[in-house]
């Protein structure tokens, strides 16, 4: 919970002040949940802040909130690609993501609970930037990020607009796959893999979790021979749950 109010203030989401006269104020809880790896263990517990966003109406607090993420097929066009070329893929991690989405409207929340200012309980924060639970969070941090690629010279795919190629000089180029806060990419050039990282930890709070491994539940194996995925935690959770973990296996041919 620390280390969420302080990636908040961190990131300048937001400003106490005194509520204006006739304007609304949204509520906001805790949410708690576990994130597993690849084997179904624990990674990490984290601790969310979250605005009451279904207090919002349509119209009053918010206007557009469609966002795209990537479909599956492109994810999967895009591993085949860089296992056809035999080239390395690469996955980051936006931390919380929804904090960098700049707002056009004007947004008002009550204090975080436990971490009320003393002497000062009864004002309220003003957003700056979007915090998760908004109904427009999601769009706002799709503009954000879309408006980060289009100044470092990458190009949107006109089919599928949560694709992001960049290319260079001597055939170079790059693939950046975006699904919400999560990040695949590959090329054939490694200076523009270091160039990008670089760039993208500096713009925003990342997680360079090196080789993709796994992906929206999609387990990634990466050989010299190709590049292999699967769902065994999700066939394992399947068995599990059906209570046929423990059968006797049998080689279908």
């Amino acid at each position: 919970m620390n280390s969420e109010i302080e990636a908040i203030e961190r990131n300048d989401t937001w400003e106490l002040t005194e509520l204006p006269l006739g304007s609304k104020v949204t509520g906001v809880k805790w949410v708690y949940k576990m994130k597993l790896n690849e084997n179904g263990e624990v990674d990490k517990y984290k601790a969310r802040l979250v605005t009451k966003g279904y207090s919002q109406k349509y119209g009053v607090d918010y206007a557009e909130v469609f966002v795209p993420v990537a479909r599956l097929d492109t994810i999967r066009v895009v591993i085949s690609l860089a296992a056809q070329k035999g080239w390395t893929i690469y996955q980051l991690d936006v931390k919380s993501a929804f904090l960098h989405g700049e707002l056009n409207e004007e947004v008002f929340v009550t204090q975080p609970p436990g971490y009320e200012k003393t002497g000062h309980e009864h004002k309220v924060y003003k957003l700056k930037k979007a915090l998760y639970g908004l109904k427009q969070a999601p769009r706002a941090w799709y503009s954000r990020i879309e408006t980060y690629f289009d100044n470092e010279g990458f190009k949107k795919c006109p089919y599928e607009h949560t694709l992001f190629i960049k290319t260079a000089n001597g055939g170079k180029v790059l693939f950046v796959c975006l699904y919400v806060d999560d990040l695949m990419f590959t090329g054939n050039d490694e200076v523009m893999f270091k160039d990008f990282k670089r760039s993208m930890m500096i713009e925003f709070d990342m997680t360079d979790l090196g080789k993709m491994k796994y992906f929206l539940g999609i387990e990634v194996l990466q050989r010299p021979d190709g590049v292999f995925i699967g769902q065994r935690k999700f066939a394992q959770e399947c068995l599990t749950g059906s209570k046929w973990i423990n059968v006797i296996q049998c080689i279908i041919q």
